[in-house]
């Protein structure tokens, strides 16, 4: 597996990571623990060094699960999680919304060390931005993790451009993880100029639209009553019929390169800037795979002009998220 450095840092993760919240959160029944374990190590030995989870997946159970099956390789990876909601760590219940407060982070970085059995977390991000705390603070907090070894790297997640600038100011942010792929482009605008201005790295989560863009999901497709993506407006049955163009848009430039659909998503992305490392999810071994082939696959000059040319004709219906959880993004 290819390297690469999230921008100016010294945080060299593999080319593609492994985003782990789908094992025990929002896709549906969580995955067998020994299952899910096993699928974990067998990204190791394929050679995958970028894992990432958050204190909410569960809550808690992602991070356990991950620091179990990370623990006998923890020299050799890189653990990315995230702070930011309010969680009784008793009931591991939600209490209610975001809480950034600099005396919350602190205490809920402890419970991260603990879960993932380790002494420090590699790249701790703010899973999205608390309104009601200034980002400086929240900058400061972490930078004081970072000076006592607690935490190695400081990210933000799904924040907007002068957001970014005013945490970096503080302490210099090593990453920012946002929604991107050929299914949402809205980083383009001003967050993906901002960052290499800055030299930050860029972590796309959902690189494969939510599973949309393996072209394994049509208008006829029914989701467990537990995934989340029933709630989601770009998942109506006529919406994602509507959307059908652009999987069949991948599935052409697939098969001139032997490849599929997911795979040219990623390498789509792959091409967009070298600090770009996309955390694709699956509980599927053949989907690991399948995802970890597209670092092998070159997309030309060519091949992406295409690829731009038949995108930007092609209008994608509904909205990624519910109306209160896109009004959390973008801060």
């Amino acid at each position: 597996m290819q390297k690469r450095t999230l921008g100016n840092s010294d945080l060299d993760v593999s080319a593609i990571g492994l985003g782990c919240m789908g094992m025990s959160f929002g896709y549906g029944p969580p995955m067998d623990k020994p299952a899910a374990i096993a699928l974990i190590r067998m990204a190791v030995e394929r050679g995958v060094t970028f894992f990432d989870t958050a204190e909410v997946y569960g809550p808690f159970t992602n991070e356990e699960l991950v620091g179990e099956a990370l623990a006998p390789f923890r020299g050799q990876v890189v653990i990315a999680t995230k702070f930011g909601w309010d969680i009784d760590p008793e009931t591991r219940e939600r209490r209610g919304g975001l809480n950034s407060r600099p005396e919350h982070i602190k205490v809920a970085t402890e419970g991260m060390l603990r879960r993932l059995k380790t002494d420090r977390v590699d790249l701790l991000y703010q899973h999205r931005v608390d309104p009601g705390v200034p980002i400086e603070d929240v900058a400061g907090a972490v930078k004081e993790l970072i000076q006592q070894g607690k935490v190695q790297h400081f990210g933000l997640s799904e924040a907007a451009a002068q957001t970014i600038r005013r945490a970096h100011a503080v302490q210099p942010v090593a990453a920012v993880q946002s929604e991107y792929s050929l299914w949402w482009r809205k980083p383009e605008g001003d967050v993906l100029p901002t960052l290499e201005e800055l030299g930050i790295g860029f972590v796309p989560y959902s690189p494969l639209g939510k599973g949309f863009l393996t072209g394994t999901i049509d208008a006829s497709t029914s989701f467990d009553s537990s995934d989340f993506r029933n709630t989601v407006p770009r998942f109506t049955p006529e919406n994602r019929q509507a959307n059908q163009a652009l999987v069949d848009l991948l599935g052409r430039i697939a098969e001139r390169k032997q490849a599929t659909p997911a795979q040219i998503a990623l390498a789509w992305l792959l091409a967009q800037k070298p600090w770009i490392v996309p955390i694709p999810g699956t509980t599927k071994r053949h989907r690991l795979e399948e995802n970890l082939g597209a670092a092998a696959i070159e997309l030309t000059t060519d091949d992406l002009r295409e690829i731009e040319t038949a995108a930007s004709q092609i209008t994608l219906h509904g909205a990624r998220y519910p109306e209160h959880l896109e009004q959390m993004t973008g801060r």
